[in-house]
């Protein structure tokens, strides 16, 4: 099939889009905000379309859905674009790559592996097997392959889970909350002190041991602070409208006013739910 063709034929699958990233790299007749990214002005993008997914699963927004999940696997079709330009892989060497390890870590579905395992068993099997992986890797410290670049509450998580693997943990919630009690009064006699960077130290220990206290809870930091967020956000909005019924702006209220509509917003949502 002709290029041309390939690029129009909506039922051309993978092959159409890979075309289409191909031919906007292109050096001579390519887009030329295309040909000029790189993967360092690509990645925050990837970042950004992997937020909008989840923001459109939390919000349950299925319509959405569907656009956000092609937007990220174009990010994906993108960086694979640039890497075989440079000669590093393609697009199929990264199927293949995924493809083999969902095969590998899945020896229960296809391999030889009792199935009938409980959903702890077959997670304590998963580690098994990619702590096998970091280690042909030659990754030997038990904090490596967390990756620098991930959002600090979550890679804070994820650092503490690998510390946990190999017994360097607290035995239950009770003392991560003892330990958050202790690293307030740090903070605290820090912030008397006006040392700006012992306090952003002491608070920076604090959030880590409130990320931990996450994980002791079951609880995922990231996503949790996230849905705080979302909730504060439509809280507000809420008592926004509500001034503007009164003929007010935020800036022409008082704290007092504000809180008493915020308190009713809170009494209105417990009230539905």
């Amino acid at each position: 099939m002709p290029e041309h063709d390939l690029i129009y034929d909506q039922d051309a699958g993978i092959e159409r889009l890979l075309e289409i990233m191909r031919r906007l790299r292109d050096p001579e007749t390519g887009c030329p905000w295309d040909i000029e990214q790189d993967f360092d002005t690509i990645a925050p993008y990837t970042i950004e379309e992997a937020y909008e997914v989840a923001d459109a699963i939390e919000r349950r927004a299925w319509g959405e859905l569907k656009g956000e999940l092609g937007d990220l696997l174009f990010q994906s079709v993108f960086h694979a674009q640039m890497a075989q330009e440079a000669g590093y892989f393609s697009f199929q060497d990264v199927v293949r790559t995924m493809s083999d390890k969902m095969v590998t870590r899945h020896p229960h579905v296809f391999g030889d592996e009792d199935r009938e395992k409980s959903a702890e068993q077959q997670t304590r099997d998963w580690e098994a097997i990619k702590a096998a992986e970091r280690a042909e890797k030659a990754q030997r410290g038990a904090l490596e392959g967390v990756a620098p670049n991930l959002p600090a509450l979550l890679r804070a998580y994820k650092l503490q889970q690998r510390a946990a693997r190999v017994g360097f943990d607290w035995p239950d919630a009770g003392d991560v909350v003892a330990k958050i009690a202790e690293e307030a009064n740090e903070l605290v006699e820090a912030k008397d002190t006006a040392d700006q960077d012992w306090i952003e130290e002491e608070y920076g220990d604090l959030l880590f041991v409130i990320a931990n206290l996450g994980r002791h809870l079951g609880v995922e930091p990231e996503t949790a602070l996230r849905k705080a967020s979302a909730k504060f956000t439509r809280r507000f909005s809420a008592v926004e409208a509500a001034l503007t019924e009164l003929g007010k702006r935020p800036e022409d209220s008082d704290l007092d006013e504000m809180d008493a509509l915020w308190n009713a917003v809170k009494a209105r949502e417990k009230d539905k739910g």
